[in-house]
């Protein structure tokens, strides 16, 4: 297998990737009687894009987008909510991050547990992103 060695036009130095892994939340998801009266097990991920130049320049978090604030946003929308469908939570989940100016990309994929006989669990994946006016 060959190798190529990556060039700086393979690279945009500024913009930084925030992964949230295994965010583990228990909601209301689901449309049996059983799922809608009792709280489930969630597992949220989610990748974020932005821009980190001003962080790395001034090492402030006055300049950093703050993954704790979202965190704590989504968890909040996340256990306050109930939900028919799990695509309808991750859109939300997926608005929740975006509705952070500085974020210029996002995916979130919510797995819910058990949902299946015989497998680990289902989830969805969605994205979004917003053109943050460079070329």
């Amino acid at each position: 297998m060959t190798i190529h060695a990556l060039t700086d036009q393979h690279f945009d130095h500024d913009l930084a990737t925030i992964r949230i892994k295994n965010l583990r939340l228990r909601t209301y998801v689901g449309i049996k009687d059983e799922e809608i009266q009792n709280r489930q097990d969630v597992v949220i991920n989610a990748v974020i894009r932005y821009r980190a130049d001003r962080a790395v320049m001034f090492n402030h978090i006055d300049q950093a987008l703050n993954y704790r604030t979202i965190t704590k946003h989504v968890i909040a929308h996340v256990e306050d909510n109930r939900f028919l469908l799990l695509e309808r939570m991750t859109r939300e989940v997926l608005d929740v991050i975006m509705s952070y100016e500085q974020v210029l990309t996002a995916q979130v994929e919510i797995d819910k547990p058990h949902a299946l006989r015989f497998a680990d669990s289902v989830s969805i994946t969605l994205s979004d992103s917003r053109d943050d006016g460079r070329s």
